[in-house]
């Protein structure tokens, strides 16, 4: 299978039947000691500017500061298509995203980029496992990631608190409500180059349970951070959790709110108020 497209490779552990041929079953036992790395990686600037354009920030000679994580989602997708990884990639749920930047990244420097899963442990809905990202420049710590991503199902940790998920500070709507269009998941998915089937399509979707296709989660966190952009520090941590899924076509509403040490944010449904996406930025 090196040779296969990473989105097939990701398909096969759900297909009935070709998910117990050996080389492509999936165990759900531990995660596999692997990191992988990318070494002295450019940034492309007509790239950067597609990204910067779709998630709502302004162009500049900085790297808008959820961007690396597209530097990385090749890492992560040959991590999770691995044959020694434990769970399919495709139907497993990204909860939650904490990114932290020391410092601006220039468009002019280049990069090493190093991936790997850790932490694996039990959720009131199956097993949660982090996605842990880290990016140098230079030999200098300048950016680093930790997606948690969570496999519904088989050792569900039942009765274990240890999959709690996180509080954040309320941030009601402001007033500010985004009109999504319906081919928002194409168009992020050509820039990010994560073409899950859910995103993409109605009918994709619907395979996986979804009534239409959703919007990428990192898509709505880089929205909303491209909607505080001017008033966050260089130093920064950002953290949400992704929440109620964002139906396409549709429209969300972004609040946010003044905290002692960053904001407050969050994206919900503007005819109900169901939640999408709660964060928080803290200055470093």
């Amino acid at each position: 299978m090196a040779g296969m497209p990473p989105l097939l490779k990701a398909a096969l552990p759900v297909v009935p039947g070709v998910n117990l041929l050996p080389g492509v079953r999936r165990t759900g036992g531990d995660l596999p000691a692997l990191t992988l790395t990318r070494h002295d990686v450019p940034v492309e600037a007509d790239h950067v500017a597609a990204y910067a354009s779709l998630c709502g920030f302004p162009l500049k000679d900085t790297l808008p500061l959820p961007y690396p994580h597209l530097l990385a989602f090749g890492l992560h997708m040959e991590i999770m298509t691995d044959r020694s990884f434990p769970f399919p990639a495709i139907g497993t749920v990204h909860i939650g995203n904490s990114i932290t930047q020391h410092r601006p990244i220039r468009l002019d420097e280049r990069l090493q980029v190093v991936a790997r899963a850790e932490n694996l442990r039990p959720h009131p809905k199956g097993r949660v496992f982090d996605m842990v990202t880290t990016v140098h420049s230079s030999g200098e710590p300048v950016w680093e990631e930790t997606s948690a991503f969570l496999r519904r199902g088989g050792d569900d940790g039942s009765g274990s608190s240890g999959g709690g998920a996180p509080s954040f500070p309320e941030a009601p709507p402001t007033g500010t409500v985004w009109d999504l269009a319906g081919d928002l998941g194409r168009r992020y998915a050509a820039v990010s180059g994560d073409h899950n089937p859910i995103h993409l399509h109605p009918l994709t979707a619907k395979a996986f349970g979804f009534r239409r296709h959703i919007a990428h989660g990192m898509w709505s966190m880089a929205r909303c951070v491209g909607a505080l952009e001017n008033r966050l520090a260089d130093a920064v941590t950002v953290d949400v959790a992704f929440k109620k899924p964002i139906l396409l076509p549709g429209r969300v509403a972004f609040g946010s709110r003044r905290l002692d040490d960053g904001y407050a944010f969050s994206l919900s449904s503007p005819g109900s108020g169901a939640p999408h996406l709660a964060g928080r930025t803290r200055n470093l």
